[in-house]
């Protein structure tokens, strides 16, 4: 059986990695700090801050309150809704779709080192899986990097939102900023492209055939006569038939050479 753990430790690190970046990814869904908007009515929106989800916007407010809040309304987005902006309706698809995708190149990779440490020594099903945890963990991060840079830039254009008015929210803010939600994901989005990449780089080892040593000269007299080829063990009992000159034609001297 081939001893192989020593040839993954990079792809076990890969997969912890992997594994906290999927994490942080599924965090990133359920934040609603994706957009800040800072706006100058303060009617509703008590604190002058809303947040920008890709499920719902929240804000705190004194005059209105969600069922279930002490000081926080929230309206829900879906996708059908016809004022839901492109970038946020794009969102909702590839990051459910980026989160399920992960999840399976992690579940790849976890049979792929199952296979090592339970020494598995055929190759196609080990490479197949690495290659399989590592394109997916590269999909994955794919699907979430879109959203997430396409919602950048909206922040940093400054793009508004048409809301409708049981929102309560204004269709321009002041300024907006990129929140919490952003940034959460394009870390755990390149967690999971290094993860990636690490397992697709794994690299079988290749089995290193039987040396082979080369035949060793037949030991000879002064007078050409031959002696026959001695084994190791046999140096110390024909010490006294051989002079010093003959002990270096010893068989036994020239396979110590090749040690």
């Amino acid at each position: 059986m081939a001893y192989l753990v020593h040839t993954a430790h990079p792809q076990f690190v890969s997969l912890w990695l992997s594994t906290v970046g999927w994490v942080l990814t599924a965090v990133t869904l359920g934040l609603i700090q994706w957009r800040v908007w800072l706006v100058a009515d303060l009617t509703f929106i008590t604190s002058g801050v809303a947040w920008i989800g890709i499920w719902r916007v929240c804000f705190y407010s004194h005059t209105l309150v969600t069922s279930g809040f002490r000081v926080m309304y929230c309206q829900s987005m879906a996708l059908s809704d016809t004022f839901t902006p492109p970038e946020i309706a794009t969102a909702q698809v590839l990051t459910l779709l980026g989160l399920v995708v992960g999840f399976c190149g992690n579940a790849a990779a976890v049979y792929a080192l199952r296979n090592i440490y339970f020494g598995l020594e055929k190759q196609t099903p080990i490479r197949c899986a690495f290659a399989m945890a590592g394109t997916l963990c590269l999909l994955s991060a794919v699907c979430f990097l879109i959203p997430l840079l396409w919602n950048l830039n909206s922040v940093v254009t400054n793009q508004t939102i048409a809301f409708p008015s049981n929102f309560h929210m204004p269709p321009t803010p002041v300024t907006q900023n990129a929140g919490a939600g952003i940034g959460v994901g394009i870390i755990g989005s390149f967690m999971m492209i290094v993860s990636g990449v690490i397992f697709i780089f794994y690299r079988f080892p290749v089995k290193v055939g039987p040396r082979v040593e080369p035949p060793c000269p037949e030991a000879r007299h002064f007078d050409g006569s031959s002696v026959g080829t001695l084994s190791p063990g046999s140096v110390g009992h024909g010490r006294d038939g051989l002079n010093n000159s003959q002990a270096r034609d010893n068989p036994a001297f020239c396979s110590d050479e090749h040690l």
